[in-house]
Order: structure tokens, then sequence, then C-alpha cells
């Protein structure tokens, strides 16, 4: 069941890399430094001071920008050209010493996996930015963060458990897609607008 293991925790990375890469980079580099576990493939090198030091720096900043209002959408917009690629790299450096054939569909999992947890992330940042009131983007902010770090555990240590995560939450994206591609529209129309100077919030709405 090694290769079972090793593939959960590939796939189970990527999907929370999609979601706060920077937390999920610190989690794992943390538990193979103090010899929690021993990460498969090329994982290994996240056991470095400078690497955990780095995640964790990052996700400090991302901890305070991901609850302000309009900045956390600005932020998820630039950490998609971040998240994606990072989820396939952890899905390939984890499964690198398995079979060319399987590390191949798993770095292309991995990628696919981290599309859809960023872009359900980015979605529902984009629906709550619409909202009268802050309260709703702090408490997804913490939400994330407790599903980012749960999950990267649970990768490591459940493989089954995060599996089932994994199958759960491919069926509520397939459900929740058109959604994803509205949000991602009135998205990136409400940032164009606030360099225009204007209102986030109008011009998002007249997307919608």
């Amino acid at each position: 069941m090694e290769w079972f293991s090793t593939l959960s925790l590939a796939l189970g990375t990527a999907w929370t890399s999609g979601i706060n890469l920077y937390a999920t980079v610190a989690v794992l580099g943390i538990l193979q430094k103090f010899a929690f576990t021993k990460l498969p493939g090329g994982l290994d090198v996240l056991d470095n001071w400078w690497i955990i030091g780095v995640a964790g720096g990052l996700y400090l900043i991302e901890f305070f920008a991901d609850k302000i209002p309009y900045v956390d959408s600005v932020w998820d917009v630039v950490h998609t050209f971040i998240r994606v690629p990072a989820g396939a790299v952890v899905a390939y450096a984890a499964t690198n010493e398995m079979d060319t054939s399987v590390h191949t569909i798993a770095t292309l999992l991995g990628g696919g996996l981290a599309l859809s947890s960023h872009g359900t992330k980015a979605a529902l940042r984009a629906g709550a930015n619409l909202s009268p009131e802050p309260v709703s983007n702090w408490i997804l902010s913490l939400v994330e963060d407790v599903i980012a770090f749960v999950g990267s555990i649970l990768a490591v240590f459940a493989p089954i458990v995060i599996a089932i995560v994994l199958i759960l939450f491919t069926i509520f994206f397939i459900w929740f897609t058109p959604k994803v591609f509205r949000a991602f529209k009135r998205l990136f129309n409400g940032i164009r607008a606030l360099f225009r100077g204007e209102s986030f919030k109008e011009v998002a709405q007249k997307a919608g």
C-alpha cells in the first residue's frame, strides 16, 4: 500500500497547495525536519530551514493580506500563476521515484487539483467581496487556513481519509464549476475597475 500512501500524499498536498501553498510547504518541511515522517521522492528537500523559514514568512504575509477585502482577490489573481504550477511540482516531486507513467499522471492530476481548489477559493472570495461587511472574509480565510494545515497533515498520516476528501471535493467542484467561471469574470472585471479608479463592487456586480 506504499504506492497508495505516496499517491494520496502527492495529490492531497497538491490540493492544499491550491488553497495555501506556503502553509502546505511549511507543514511538510516541519514534519520532515523533526522526523515525524519520511516524505517520499524529492519532497525531502523541504526539511531545509531556509525553505521552512521562507514558507513561514510568506504564510504570515498571506495571513494578513488574505483577510483584507479586495486585497485578497488581487492576491488570488497573482497566485493563480504560483499555486497551480506549485501544486503540479509538489505532486511530481512526491512521485518522481515511481513509474514514469504514474508520476506523469500524478503531476497532471496534481496541477488539476491545485487549479480546482484555488479556483474554488478565489470564487468564494470574489463573492464575499460583494457583501457589505468584512466578517465573511475573515471567516473564509481562517477556514481556508485550517483546511490547508489539516489537509496537509491528513495527506501525510491518513491517506485513506484524504483520498475520500479529494473524491468529495471533486464531486463538489463539478457542481460548482459554472459558479467559479462567473466569479472569475466578476473578479477580473472588478480588479480592472480598481486600476481605473472605479468601484470594485459596482463593476463586479454588473459583470455578474
